[in-house]
């Protein structure tokens, strides 16, 4: 069945509910409070109905004022929260008889109304594209409003059951794609801006691939997409990348894969896991065409060392550092802006420490780099760090100018994210197993467990 059939008929039950709704002995007013139009929502039995109310529901959220939406989310942390009353006596009768029945009832009550909302406003057409957009702007509220981090949970819960990977299709863009979709790749670029069009067709050129992941609800938006370039050698910088005016290489010719920039385009979307191997496949996708291709690795940023640093160096104990290395290091640091010049004196000191910060060694259990984390939980290992890989103005003001290789060692996949996500055992070269070993571990603190190290060639 085609999506215009679908389309219609769904458009038909709608307007069939609104007839139904319209019948109601008391239905809300055309100019009643959202309040009373979520009630509606949940109030509904027939699908018609409730479907008729969910996409009136969803008109009225596209159209809120900032204090409409504010008022709005605390009407769902509040009035379509879990009662308290019926969560106690639930467990209580749990707790005198464990079975199947009170398990259910206690996993009933549980649950806040609000979940079953969303449920219901997600059926509706455009309801998903609402939901990842209320979700947007809910983030944007939390920290003045910590009571809402319940209504966001909810959120979490049902968008990471929705946007499971195996929902999730992969596709190939180049430079036929449509125009509206190669659009949104120029502006939801956030890793190396795009600044123009010929900036785009250069990294869809024939040594180029970029790819992206879709949900069959938001079909015309990449949810996640890839950019790749092909060469010879592991790429250490990123300005031969991005230059427009870069010759192309052959692909036939490729050994190297990089993957240099990868996005997470809906900001609604922030924290929800999408599984990981997403990357595996865009390697299955590459091999099956170009099966020359030998290494797979990143060109990464590390975009929060820089944040990380000032912090760590007031830390008198936490960096094992000379007072020299760390009087220049906090001297750097305080500078507004820093270059090449300014970074030549320390290279070797802030190496030594991203090597660390990087290999969870630093900064916690494991890698406190967002980065770092989700390729080493896909499985890759932490390969090699690359001073002055990316001397734009954005990469010496979070890194210092390094960037790092993350390599994709298809044999040692599954077993690299194994020993990541069960012990934050981080899978390193020998290299930068070196690297780390010449400086001592800072002394461990209480409940402090710095992870194990798993060296690779």
């Amino acid at each position: 069945m085609t999506a215009p059939l679908i389309g219609g008929i769904l458009d038909q039950i709608i307007e069939a509910g609104r007839r139904l709704l319209s019948q109601q002995s008391s239905p809300a007013a055309p100019g009643a409070g959202l309040d009373a139009l979520c009630a509606r929502v949940l109030a509904q039995r027939g699908e018609a109905t409730a479907l008729a109310a969910a996409s009136e529901l969803a008109a009225r959220l596209e159209r809120l004022t900032p204090a409409e939406e504010t008022k709005f989310f605390r009407t769902l942390a509040t009035r379509f929260g879990a009662d308290r009353e019926k969560i106690l006596a639930a467990a209580e009768a749990y707790r005198r008889e464990d079975s199947p029945a009170h398990l259910h009832q206690l996993g009933e009550a549980v649950e806040a109304p609000r979940q079953e909302l969303l449920r219901r406003l997600n059926m509706a057409p455009g309801g998903t594209r609402a939901i990842v957009s209320l979700r947007e702007r809910l983030l944007g509220r939390l920290a003045e409003d910590p009571a809402l981090r319940a209504v966001d949970a909810d959120f979490q819960h049902l968008l990471g059951s929705w946007f499971n990977r195996g929902f999730l299709y992969l596709e190939r863009i180049d430079w036929n794609s449509p125009a509206s979709l190669l659009e949104k790749i120029k502006r939801y670029e956030s890793v190396h801006e795009i600044a123009n069009w010929s900036d785009l067709r250069r990294r869809l050129a024939p040594d180029r691939r970029c790819f992206a992941f879709f949900h069959p609800a938001l079909k015309d938006e990449p949810l996640i997409f890839i950019e790749v370039a092909l060469g010879r050698e592991l790429a250490s910088s990123i300005q031969p990348i991005i230059d427009p005016d870069a010759s192309a290489l052959d692909p036939a010719t490729a050994t190297h894969a990089i993957f240099f920039s990868i996005n997470n385009s809906l900001n609604g979307l922030r924290g929800i896991s999408f599984g990981n191997f997403l990357i595996k496949q865009v390697v299955v996708e590459l091999q099956r065409e170009l099966p020359q291709l030998k290494t797979f690795a990143t060109l990464s940023p590390i975009p929060s060392l820089r944040g990380w640093l000032g912090p760590a160096l007031a830390d008198a104990a936490g960096l094992d550092l000379d007072p020299a290395e760390r009087q220049a290091l906090s001297a750097l640091q305080q500078k507004p802006s820093v270059d090449a010049t300014d970074l030549a004196p320390l290279r070797d000191s802030l190496t030594g420490l991203c090597a660390r910060y990087l290999g969870g060694v630093l900064g916690g259990p494991r890698p406190a780099d967002p980065v770092a984390r989700f390729h080493l939980g896909n499985g890759a290992r932490l390969e090699r760090i690359n001073w002055l890989g990316d001397v734009s103005p954005k990469g010496l003001q979070q890194s210092f100018g390094m960037l790092v290789n993350y390599y994709y060692d298809l044999d040692n996949l599954e077993l690299n994210h194994e020993a990541f996500a069960e012990a934050g055992k981080v899978a390193l070269s020998k290299e930068l197993a070196r690297l780390i070993a010449a400086k001592p571990r800072p002394k461990a603190r209480p409940n402090d467990r710095t992870p194990a190290i798993v060296t690779g060639s």
